[in-house]
């Protein structure tokens, strides 16, 4: 029931993610994108540029710091290597980003989080 719970609560944080990314003139291609290697929370386009997104959701503000690590974004960024052929189709620009939330705090974008 608590994975349940939990999954629930992820799957409504990527859907204000992507809200949010919308808002902010971002086009969501895609959403909780499956790949052999991992999933991918949001696929999302602007102005030349691809950003394959990680959506991190915390009950309180100050565990956001430690929401992400390098071993998830190295999981996210294998995911999006193999499936950015699919959605770079016109030369744009690729990079892995992080949209952290937490009640009663605006959303958190960290941008070309993983840079290998």
């Amino acid at each position: 029931m608590k994975r349940q719970l939990a999954e629930q609560r992820g799957r409504r944080a990527e859907d204000e993610a992507a809200r949010w990314l919308e808002g902010q003139g971002w086009q969501i291609v895609a959403q909780r994108r499956k790949t052999k290697v991992g999933e991918i929370d949001l696929v999302a386009r602007r102005e030349g540029l691809i950003a394959f997104v990680e959506v991190k959701w915390r009950q309180r503000a100050a565990d956001l710091d430690l929401a992400i690590d390098e071993h998830r974004l190295s999981r996210v960024a294998a995911a999006a290597t193999s499936v950015a052929h699919e959605y770079a189709t016109a030369g744009e620009d690729m990079r892995i980003d992080v949209i952290l939330l937490a009640p009663g705090t605006p959303p958190r974008h960290i941008e070309n989080a993983w840079m290998p």
